[in-house]
């Protein structure tokens, strides 16, 4: 297609981040006219992945006009000069690495899931395992002045053979552990301390001790200190890591995407809408000025960046949140070590894992320019199998709710702490690595309020770790004004007819 300019669609995408990409996903077999713009050159949103080239053109385009708005202050830090030496680990070329800028971890019973596949999309997709969390103490095993990682136990049978616990702390343990099977049913013992802090619930009502608090909370993946951790946000996420233990296989419960994160996901949808005849333009974003939108007879008329005019009946869009209280700090960092011993084998049987999760507890680091507790550093470690970096090297996504030069500066201490406490030789070493702030924003334009009931804006997402069921909620939701009541189910496919692997 030449030009867009004048033509007429039944629905106008605006931006290619998860949610939109998964409403596109719904919406391929709809017969609808679709148009799926981004202003971006990229698939993805705030959930892109990038090459090493890729990443550096990013963060060039932030820094100069604040190119996306969920990102600022980008800054990369580049390896040493290259050596003569061929043991010291370089990086390789560019496209041997895809980075993903919002990496989440997805538990086995997860909805997405289940639609990924009653949408037929699976098959284009790869999931790996999540193997083994770890909780940093900043207290020496007496062998070391460094600190030290535990692994976190998964479930009873790793607390029965843990022999690091008395039996008096064991006990307690699994009474909790008991507890939280089926912790719904027993509103008696956790309603009335909704609001209290969840260490204060362990230790009064399970006399759990401190230093089985800690691994604990590691579940939780919460961004808030201990203290401010409460009882009904802890329960919950507790209960859906220890349930979906063993749903695809022993000892795990939850996968990440190969080869780029959710962003895999986003250009799988993408295909799907494509193959159902939807339009894609990349490059090609909305007018930023007042009057973009403007309500006509046959729908609502958008005026793009280069002046095309298109007319459609739906359109939907993101929403951005710019509160600097909702900023948070992220990193990702390429290692010159494929930190081993940080995925040991998970079960008997069990598919070797892909990635592990390492928690720096609140008040584990310190910095000098802050005083008081820090709020945790959460890191996820994904090693070569996933396709995101070459053989014997990984990547540490870090990430904490503290804002600021302050909260990148942590994110660098807890990845320099991190290698120090793990045993491995040689030393590890980060060969690249940027660091930058991220707010909550479902597009990289933001649709504006107030024009017609047929403009649509899917609301930011959490900074939550792991997938929200809620964004699929939100997708359903602008699924079901767009094609109505009687329609089917939602991401409920056939298969396509002569359907080859090859296909889509």
């Amino acid at each position: 297609m030449e030009t867009l300019d004048n033509t007429e669609w039944d629905v106008l995408i605006v931006g290619t981040g998860l949610q939109q990409s998964l409403l596109a996903l719904a919406l391929s077999r709809s017969d609808k006219k679709i148009l799926h713009i981004d202003e971006n050159d990229y698939y993805g949103g705030a959930e892109a992945a990038f090459s090493l080239q890729e990443a550096e053109e990013w963060s060039q385009r932030l820094n100069e006009d604040g190119a996306h708005a969920a990102f600022t202050h980008a800054t990369i830090t580049k390896p040493a000069a290259a050596t003569s030496d061929s043991s010291v680990p370089t990086l390789s070329f560019s496209r041997a690495y895809s980075l993903s800028l919002s990496p989440q971890i997805i538990y086995a019973r997860s909805s997405l899931l289940g639609y990924l596949v009653s949408s037929r999309t699976y098959r284009q997709l790869d999931f790996l395992a999540v193997g083994s969390w770890w909780v940093y103490s900043s207290e020496s095993d007496g062998t070391s002045s460094q600190g030290r990682l535990s692994k976190v136990p998964n479930g009873r049978e790793d607390v029965f053979q843990d022999h690091h616990l008395d039996f008096k702390a064991k006990r307690a343990l699994m009474k909790f552990l008991r507890f939280i099977g089926e912790y719904e049913e027993q509103p008696e013992i956790w309603e009335q301390h909704r609001q209290q802090s969840f260490s204060t619930f362990l230790s009064e009502q399970f006399k759990v001790p401190a230093s089985l608090q800690g691994p604990l909370m590691t579940l939780t993946l919460s961004p808030a200190s201990s203290d401010q951790t409460t009882t009904e946000f802890a329960l919950p996420r507790i209960a859906r890591h220890l349930r979906s233990i063993g749903v695809f296989g022993a000892g795990f419960g939850a996968v990440i995407p190969k080869w780029g994160g959710l962003s895999e996901i986003s250009q799988v949808s993408c295909r799907a809408c494509a193959v159902g005849g939807g339009v894609y333009v990349l490059g090609k974003g909305m007018a930023s000025t007042d009057g973009a939108l403007e309500t006509v007879d046959n729908g609502t008329k958008i005026r793009l960046r280069d002046g095309e005019v298109v007319t459609a009946k739906w359109v939907v869009g993101g929403n951005s949140s710019t509160a600097p209280e909702n900023c948070y700090c992220r990193s990702m960092s390429i290692v010159s070590s494929p930190l081993s011993s940080l995925f040991p084998p998970i079960a008997e049987d069990a598919p070797a894992p892909a990635s592990a999760v390492v928690v720096f507890p609140s008040g584990s680091l310190s910095l000098d320019s802050q005083t008081g507790e820090l709020p945790p550093v959460h890191i996820f470690v994904h090693s070569s199998d996933t396709g995101e970096c070459p053989a014997g090297q990984s990547i540490l996504y870090a990430s904490t709710s503290l804002s600021g030069k302050d909260g990148l500066d942590l994110l660098q201490k807890a990845n320099e702490t991190l290698l120090s406490a793990v045993d491995i030789a040689p030393t590890a070493n980060v060969l690249w690595s940027v660091k930058y702030q991220q707010q909550p924003s479902s597009g990289c334009e933001s649709l504006a309020i107030g024009i017609n009931d047929h403009v649509l804006r899917f609301p930011p997402p959490s900074f939550d770790l792991t997938f929200d069921d809620r964004v699929l909620d939100n997708v359903k939701d602008v699924w079901q004004k767009i094609v109505g009541e009687d329609t089917g189910d939602f991401l409920v496919f056939q298969d396509r007819e002569a359907y080859t692997d090859e296909d889509e």
